[in-house]
């Protein structure tokens, strides 16, 4: 039975630019609730677990934090080495694998955060769409990271939560698990409010229509053909050897990342158009990375929007609003970061995170190799269809204000909280 799933979004951040989406999974017999990142830039969900060395104990989210317990679960069980969720993982049978052995991970993200851990598999509480804005439980029996150890910025409280549910391509992925057991299609859509909460679900989407480009072949995230920059109608002129080197021709769609990762040459020239728009700001620098400066002004008609063109003629225009993060009253600063300098790495790519993806849905279908995207009210709803019945059915969104979401992050911690967590290639 191919189902549609909807998963309660959330936003975290400050009052005006959400930093940070998430959502609430149940896990385990007794069922208990989890509250994990929606990244879309990893491939694996997992979540605390009971005795984690240097996991989170508080968040400031005023999320009450859970760690997993196998033992409590009856329902829960270890995922060894030997077993066919294992050897996929790693596209090869385990090396010095015995049989008895857990199936171990380890993740490292782009600011140095580090995960480790075993796989565990056991029965999930999910949403199925079973009418225009109605659901009912469906179960999932789902292997997942356990997580036993923690470093990095996972452990400050400005960003905690119980883990990060992965849906990249790969077959550990929530998504591909779901699929191989027969319950759902490889497709599936979000769309991100920049107030917070918003929209995201498993399933083809019928309403609206969406307009796509292909994917990049054989890429472990999510790579789309870039063709071309421009700030307020205005194209850059790329340098030849960018071109020639192939660096900026692709992008990576990251709801995972917060803000937007670009070349060099790209990151200069773009800021430099946008603040050649006001040549009276007075700007400085916080943290040796972010452009900032005051404005009264309404930011929307004093700055230009920047538009990304890709492959197939598919543009995607980015408001003011979306890259200018109000961190106090009149104060912005520029969501552009440059690759080269602010990345674990040091690569020259384009990774285009929720400021560039926010207020638009944005649609994945791994069934066919392509996504695309459309403008839209990401506080309203979207239209999925049930396969079973071939209806279409709303799926709405989410915000801030429900009860599901808690209150948001300071104002002031704003800017600690985008430096401190963004899932860039590691």
């Amino acid at each position: 039975m191919l189902a549609s799933i909807e998963f309660q979004l959330c936003g975290a951040g400050s009052f005006h630019n959400a930093a940070l989406y998430y959502t609430k999974i149940t896990i385990g017999t007794p069922p208990v609730d989890y509250h994990v990142q929606v990244d879309t830039g990893s491939d694996i969900l997992w979540v605390n677990c009971q005795n984690c060395e240097g996991c989170p104990t508080k968040s400031d989210f005023n999320i009450p934090l859970k760690q997993y317990d196998l033992r409590a679960s009856s329902t829960g069980e270890r995922v060894f080495c030997d077993q066919d969720f294992c050897t996929a993982e790693f596209d090869r049978p385990k090396f010095n694998c015995d049989h008895g052995l857990n199936c171990e991970y380890i993740v490292a993200y782009g600011d140095g955060s580090r995960t480790e851990g075993y796989f565990v598999r056991d029965f999930f509480k999910l949403a199925q769409v079973t009418g225009n804005l109605q659901s009912s439980l469906m179960d999932g029996y789902i292997a997942f990271g356990c997580s036993g150890k923690q470093s990095g910025g996972f452990a400050s409280s400005s960003v905690a939560l119980d883990g990060i549910i992965g849906f990249g391509q790969a077959n550990t992925s929530i998504l591909s698990q779901l699929a191989s057991s027969g319950k759902v299609k490889r497709i599936f859509s979000h769309c991100l409010s920049h107030k917070g909460g918003g929209i995201f679900a498993i399933g083809e989407v019928v309403q609206p229509k969406v307009n796509r480009t292909k994917l990049v072949p054989n890429q472990m995230h999510y790579n789309v053909v870039l063709k071309g920059v421009e700030v307020g109608g205005q194209l850059l002129n790329l340098h030849s050897d960018l071109l020639a080197l192939g660096l900026g021709r692709r992008a990576i769609i990251d709801s995972g990342t917060t803000l937007a990762y670009l070349p060099s040459e790209i990151y200069q020239w773009l800021l430099d158009k946008v603040i050649a728009h006001r040549p009276d700001l007075k700007t400085y620098v916080v943290q040796q990375r972010f452009t900032c400066f005051r404005y009264s002004g309404n930011i929307d008609d004093g700055f230009p929007i920047i538009g990304f063109h890709f492959e197939d003629s598919m543009s995607l225009p980015v408001y003011p609003r979306n890259y200018l993060l109000q961190v106090h009253d009149k104060e912005y600063c520029v969501g552009w970061q440059n690759s080269k300098t602010h990345t674990k790495s040091g690569m020259e790519i384009t990774l285009l995170g929720d400021i560039v993806l926010s207020d638009k849905l944005i649609l994945y279908d791994l069934e066919n190799q392509n996504m695309g995207w459309t403008e839209y009210d990401c506080s309203s709803s979207i239209q999925v269809r049930d396969e079973v019945s071939g209806n279409a059915y709303s799926v709405g969104a989410h915000s801030t204000s429900s009860a599901f979401c808690t209150s948001a992050v300071s104002v002031v911690s704003f800017l600690l909280l985008i430096v401190a967590h963004f899932s860039l290639i590691g």
